[in-house]
């Protein structure tokens, strides 16, 4: 077992350097794309949150930003512009405005069909109204199959007002819009897919105001997608729970590697360790830069007094997320291991 694990941990992608951070001037070029938006709202209440210019004279952003709202308008290097048109996804969150005469850079649309875990990103908003673009970056933590796309959760935060924001790969194009983020501590940080964009593109105009339907990230929990409905039991740590929301998740998937993930983090939790490693191990095998999994087998190492195998999986992660290895390392230095993992 330790030492078919160890010949899967020895894969010459994990010895790369992270890549570097996008060039400063491309990311402050792309600043250009990303706009504030201001709604006003029924009863002289008012909204801001963020938009992307992703075609001519045509804006989007979640459409919990702009619902009802009787006007909206787009700050520009200090102009404002007024929309005349609505294009909408109410299901998936995204809408489009529309302007006449916006005449700004449009980004360019790329994929997330093609992104994979701990691949940089980052993004470009203006949380807490923020009157300058503000940049993030982070990595992609997780991807979550959905209607023909992904959802992606990444490690970069936002505040109020970067809903609609822009997410980037490194090579500058759009690949996701910042959106939600889960409820308490240890937030997760969703991004929805460019694909669902490019579909919208093609949608018909509707006038303003506009008022739809619920997104399906705001539906009953027992309705929402499995990957909102583990977040409560990974909070409350609630390990049976999550268990058996991850069995009912793999019974919908099977072939999700999430699905099964937050099983064998149930498993784990549970002591249930030989069940926990052989999932991880699945999962790492399937996908050689899922973090988290490299992360518990070297955790599960650890607990088992595999210290070779524990710190080779620590160094391992070095390339993938540093403060994964640094939770790691400290729980081996806090583990009095003396075995190897030839012979223990």
């Amino acid at each position: 077992m330790h030492k078919l694990l160890a010949i899967l941990l020895c894969i010459p992608a994990f010895c790369t350097p992270a890549l570097a951070l996008p060039p400063e001037g491309m990311v402050y070029d792309l600043k250009a794309s990303v706009v504030k938006v201001r709604v006003a709202l029924p009863n002289s209440h008012s909204g801001v949150g963020s938009g992307v210019v992703v075609a001519k004279d045509q804006v989007v952003t979640n459409c919990h930003v702009v619902a009802n709202a009787q006007a909206i308008n787009v700050i520009k290097f200090g102009e404002s512009h007024r929309a005349n048109y609505i294009k909408a996804d109410w299901h998936h969150d995204l809408c489009i405005v529309g302007f006449d005469g916006l005449n700004t850079q449009i980004a360019e649309l790329g994929t997330s069909a093609t992104l994979q875990y701990e691949q940089p990103v980052f993004t470009i908003s203006f949380p807490n109204n923020s009157p300058r673009p503000l940049t993030t970056y982070g990595s992609v933590k997780a991807l979550y199959p959905l209607d023909d796309a992904v959802v992606i959760r990444t490690s970069n935060d936002f505040r109020m007002g970067a809903s609609g924001g822009a997410m980037f790969s490194e090579d500058g194009k759009l690949v996701g819009i910042i959106t939600l983020k889960s409820p308490g501590r240890n937030a997760f940080y969703y991004n929805l897919p460019v694909e669902w964009i490019k579909t919208l593109l093609q949608q018909p105009e509707l006038s303003i105001p506009a008022a739809g339907t619920l997104p399906f990230w705001d539906s009953p929990e027992q309705n929402r997608p499995y990957f909102m409905r583990v977040i409560q039991p990974l909070q409350t740590e609630d390990w049976a729970a999550l268990k058996s929301i991850a069995q009912q998740w793999r019974q919908h998937e099977p072939n999700s590697l999430e699905a099964l993930h937050h099983l064998a983090i149930a498993e784990y939790k549970l002591n249930d360790l030989e069940n926990a490693r052989l999932h991880f191990k699945q999962i790492y095998t399937q996908n050689n830069r899922h973090a988290d999994a490299l992360l518990y087998l070297g955790l599960i190492a650890a607990q088992t007094n595999n210290k070779e195998f524990a710190v080779h999986a620590a160094s391992l992660l070095e390339a993938l997320d540093k403060d994964l290895a640094s939770e790691l390392h400290a729980k081996i230095n806090h583990t009095n291991l003396d075995c190897n993992y030839t012979t223990c």
